[in-house]
């Protein structure tokens, strides 16, 4: 559906529809690359936050044209995004449906001008994330997720060239196990150490949530903190593609306001994310 088509139709009938929601997620994160590969090529300069993470002019570019085109599209359905949330702006969301968005998950990979940030876009409802785009501008390639169906899209300059379906495998003994390059813990070294033989791969951002959704990993554990901007639009991917993230306690892993105030109310516990079951 073009995007002109997409206007046309009312924000209930938009939020309600998937594969719609899905194209403007879809648009609005290659344009939202496209500002970040600008930054990337001109180079990048380094701020620090209230909490010492780092951010960059790329993370506020690219939130600036998300949130622009999903305010000018579909209003009034609150969105929690970021760079906004640490700032203080966490607007009212529940069960009835919002956006978790962030510009550029994998800052410090874009800071060492590693490929492995991305743009995520995510809608959830009733604590599910129902619909999700992550795309990963400096490797080319997007990932989208719904109901009914997962894909991998190639965008060689920017734009969706070719798409293909991607399904998550079936847990292979020993699993391959997917961890994060910048935040190993103790713990994830314990957990992967109960696999003897496991094949271990380390990479950025939600792209671990992407291995999974096109069957190239098993297993995601994170004993770590993040966020739900962080992992929202990779956990729509990997659920639209047949897998599942669980808490600790083996829990379905839910989103939305959870107590605590300002962004500790969006924290996230532990999970472990996984493909099928062994069939």
């Amino acid at each position: 559906m073009a995007a002109g088509a997409r206007l046309l139709l009312t924000e209930t009938s938009l939020v309600s529809d998937e594969t719609a929601l899905l194209a403007l997620f879809e648009d609005l994160a290659l344009a939202a690359g496209r500002e970040i590969m600008a930054h990337y090529e001109a180079g990048v300069s380094v701020e620090r936050k209230s909490d010492a993470s780092p951010v960059t002019e790329a993370d506020r570019a690219a939130e600036r044209v998300i949130l622009e085109g999903l305010r000018a599209t579909v209003a009034g359905t609150p969105c929690v995004s970021e760079e906004e949330a640490s700032g203080g702006v966490l607007p009212a969301c529940g069960d009835e449906g919002f956006f978790l968005v962030d510009p550029l998950d994998g800052t410090r990979e874009f800071i060492e001008r590693r490929p492995d940030f991305t743009v995520n876009i995510a809608y959830v409802k009733a604590g599910a994330p129902v619909a999700g785009v992550v795309y990963a501008p400096a490797r080319g390639l997007l990932y989208s997720g719904r109901p009914g169906g997962a894909f991998e899209a190639e965008c060689p300059d920017g734009a969706i060239a070719s798409r293909r379906e991607i399904r998550a495998r079936a847990r292979g003994n020993p699993p391959a196990i997917v961890a994060s390059r910048s935040h190993l813990t103790p713990e994830t070294e314990a957990f992967i150490a109960r696999y003897p033989g496991a094949e271990t791969v380390s990479i950025g951002s939600s792209l671990k949530f992407c291995m999974l959704a096109r069957g190239d990993a098993d297993l995601y554990p994170r004993y770590g903190r993040t966020m739900q901007w962080d992992t929202a639009a990779g956990d729509a991917v990997l659920r639209a593609a047949g897998g599942r993230t669980l808490t600790l306690d083996g829990e379905p892993f839910t989103y939305g306001p959870k107590g605590g105030e300002g962004l500790e109310a969006f924290a996230n516990p532990f999970f472990i994310a996984e493909g099928r079951a062994r069939d």
